[in-house]
Order: C-alpha cells, then structure tokens, then sequence
C-alpha cells in the first residue's frame, strides 16, 4: 500500500537569479512515494516468525501493516473492519490467530480494560507507559511520567522485590465526559 505525497517548491528569487538570467519563479513539482509499512518491521516480524518455524504469509504480512499503521488500542473486531478494506478475503480468525501470533513474538500486546474486551496495541518502538481510561466513554489516555517509575523502583528497592514488568490503569472521567455531566473539574 503506497501513499503518494505531492511536494511543490517555490524557488526564492536570489537563487532563481543564480541559477537563470531571468528572475521569473519557477514552480517544480516533485512526486514521493513512500510505504506504509515498515520495512524494518516487516523484516523483524518474518526474522521472528521464521524463528518459530511459522511462514510469513501475504495475510499475515497485510494484517501486520494494518495494525501497525493504526493508532491506539483496537479489539480485534475494529482491526477486522480495518483489514477487509484492504483485502476482503481474509477471515476474521485468521485476524484473531494473526493477532494472537504477534502477541507471542512481541510485537503486540493484549489489554483488558474495565470492559473486560481484549484490546490490542504495537509494542514495537513504544516505551512503557501506563493507563488513564474514562468510564464514560472509553477514551484512553497513555502517559510516562519518569517520577512515577522511580517511586515505584524504590519501593519494591524498599521491599528487596524484583520487578519483571507492571500494569497501572487509572479509572475515572476524562474532561470531555465531566462536563458533559455538569461534574466539578476539581472533583474526584
């Protein structure tokens, strides 16, 4: 899936002049096609995949694209809908085994948020970051805050606990959805 972008330059007249004998504007137009998908990421996926002993299918390949281009935590039906617009005639297990096959290698991670549906995101060239998730409306926010990690480093330092990896999800309601209600903004 290539995306064509359209780059028009217009030539200041000190160089124009430079260039020409005239100082009339020349207007140049430049094409670049870019991929959607990461090569680097498509290679990581297949050099992961072969690993396991498992084929790099073109499926799998066009449900990696997709999910990797899209943004935010996404259940397997919206990344579904997403993948049929690309190529109708992959099934929706084979999404959900695609997705369930990108958790195993590291390259997604599965959440259950409050409403109990495993939503996935990329792991990939993302660092740890934690939860905030609106009760209203579902919006989730994620944020790394570095003083937050170093408190909880130091606990478990405190309580000579080795800490493998962790989970925080803060629940409540986003701006949008208290003033929707008429809720205070300082109230909790």
């Amino acid at each position: 899936m290539c995306q064509r972008f359209l780059l028009f330059i217009k030539i200041s007249y000190h160089v124009l002049a430079a260039l020409t004998n005239e100082g009339k504007p020349i207007i140049m137009k430049l094409n670049f096609n870019f991929k959607r998908d990461s090569p680097i990421k498509t290679n990581l996926f297949k050099a992961r995949i072969s690993g396991k002993g498992l084929k790099a299918t073109k499926q799998r390949e066009e449900i990696l694209d997709v999910f990797l281009n899209s943004s935010g935590h996404k259940n397997l039906a919206q990344i579904y809908a997403q993948v049929a617009k690309v190529n109708p005639k992959i099934g929706y297990t084979t999404v959900y085994r695609t997705l369930k096959l990108l958790t195993r290698l590291g390259l997604a991670a599965q959440r259950k948020f409050a409403d109990g549906e495993t939503q996935y995101e990329p792991t990939e060239g993302k660092s740890h970051h934690d939860h905030l998730i609106c009760l209203g409306c579902g919006k989730i926010i994620e944020f790394e805050d570095e003083a937050l990690e170093t408190l909880q480093n130091g606990i478990a330092q405190r309580y000579r606990f080795k800490v493998f990896h962790h989970r925080m999800e803060l629940y409540g309601r986003c701006m949008d959805c208290r003033s929707k209600k008429g809720i205070s903004k300082k109230k909790r």
